[in-house]
């Protein structure tokens, strides 16, 4: 080989020896911030249908079984509301915009959502009716961290009013 050849093939072994170092660190540093105290709080699931995990296996059956068929019986409402928001972006998109035939198809959209919770909301209380003092306790608990009913985590800043009715202000 000439002095040319080992400059180009020093060249590539360098730049391959940099990819190479990049890729090691970058997947060093993301397994430490997987492991780090606030992936704890960010791998926890956050769905409604992990409420019931402090409760018995029968009992996390029978949450399941009460969300599935509260899904079931809100598949017309989901429809619908998926249907209106579909209606939303044409109308947004349409070349004359029609205010009013927007805002009843928002408002459509906000009666389909409503309605599906409701109904979600109507068989969490019903299994929540068939539990025990002890089991209801653990299961609100619970719902602080999963669901519609979550809290903010714990530590996170965010910027609340003293006074809520200067809310506005």
């Amino acid at each position: 080989m000439n002095n040319r050849s080992w400059k180009i093939v020093l060249a590539v072994s360098l730049a391959l020896n940099v990819f190479l170092v990049g890729a090691i660190a970058g997947g060093v540093y993301q397994w430490f911030a997987a492991r780090g105290p606030a992936a704890a709080l960010v791998a926890q699931p956050r769905a409604l249908r992990f409420a019931a995990q402090t409760l018995s296996t029968e009992r996390q059956k029978d949450f399941a079984d009460s969300l599935k068929r509260a899904r079931r019986e809100g598949r017309q409402f989901a429809r619908e509301g998926r249907d209106e928001r579909r209606e939303v972006l044409r109308l947004l998109a349409a070349p004359q915009f029609d205010r009013a035939a927007l805002d009843a198809a928002l408002a459509r959209t906000r009666a389909a959502d409503s309605n599906l919770r409701a109904q979600v909301e109507s068989n969490v209380a019903d299994f929540a009716a068939r539990l025990s003092s002890e089991e209801r306790v653990k299961f609100a608990d619970s719902l602080r961290l999963h669901g519609q009913w979550r809290e903010p985590l714990s530590g996170a800043n965010v910027a609340r009013p003293a006074n809520p009715a200067s809310a506005g202000d």
